[in-house]
């Protein structure tokens, strides 16, 4: 009896700019990126000083290799330069065909818009001061957020009651649960020129994605695209026979 065979995975190529961002993002792009595919190759780019201090733990235990290279002139960024020719290099010689960028350097936007022509898939991890140029040249933007550091100024415990105060109302401005607009104005665009009005979950996830890379429902203080529709009056759930949903408009509800 033939055995079946598995289904093709992704290969997908992490590729760091170390000198622009923390060893910490590195555990966080790991568990974005497993989602896609396999990684076959893991590459962190950065001068002697970057790789050799900060990063060098970081990279030996999650099996990243460093790529070093050396400034030949001040205010030259040799390590950019390698981090794209390796890019292109493994699109073409098609031992990748995902790409999952880790930087904030809006540089590697051209870099971005180049691999999606090719036909390759990129998304992008980087920090929140990532410029919108980068952003949007990607497929999918994730957001990394640093761990909040501990406020050790004052080891009496005066600035706990604070500490607290802060964290709770900070905690309650992320349970409002907002419902924008484009949402609607999406459900209506994909559903205008169907015959039944309706569109699929993914398919309407799919399309918010590639509008706009960093759309996420937890932005909005929802766990999920579909507990953030269940939110709106004007749009109408439904739980087709195979289990999926679909979303159409609900024309007889009014807006808030």
């Amino acid at each position: 009896m033939a055995i079946p065979a598995l289904p093709s995975e992704s290969r997908i190529a992490v590729l760091v700019d170390c000198d622009n961002t923390s060893p910490e993002i590195l555990e966080f792009t790991l568990r974005v990126v497993a989602q896609f595919g396999r990684v076959v190759l893991r590459r962190g780019y950065g001068n002697h000083t970057t790789l050799a201090n900060k990063w060098q733990e970081a990279l030996v235990r999650l099996a990243f290799t460093p790529c070093l290279q050396y400034q030949y002139a001040s205010g030259k960024n040799t390590a950019d330069i390698a981090l794209a020719l390796d890019a292109l290099e493994a699109m073409f010689d098609q031992r990748a065909e995902s790409f999952c960028l880790v930087t904030s350097d809006s540089d590697f936007a051209y870099l971005c818009r180049k691999l999606r022509e090719r036909g390759a898939t990129v998304c992008i991890v980087g920090e929140a001061k990532t410029p919108e140029a980068l952003r949007n040249a990607s497929d999918q933007f994730f957001e990394w957020q640093p761990a909040a550091v501990a406020d050790s100024a004052d080891q009496s415990g005066t600035k706990a009651a604070p500490a607290k105060a802060e964290s709770s109302k900070s905690a309650a401005k992320a349970a409002v649960k907002r419902r924008p607009k484009f949402i609607i104005e999406a459900v209506a665009l994909m559903t205008s020129d169907t015959s039944e009005g309706k569109v699929g979950l993914g398919a309407l996830g799919q399309y918010l994605k590639r509008t706009d890379p960093g759309f996420s429902p937890m932005t909005y203080g929802h766990s999920g695209l579909l507990d953030m529709l269940k939110t709106y009056d004007l749009l109408a759930l439904k739980k087709e026979d195979g289990g999926h949903y679909t979303v159409s408009l609900n024309k007889q509800a009014s807006v808030d």
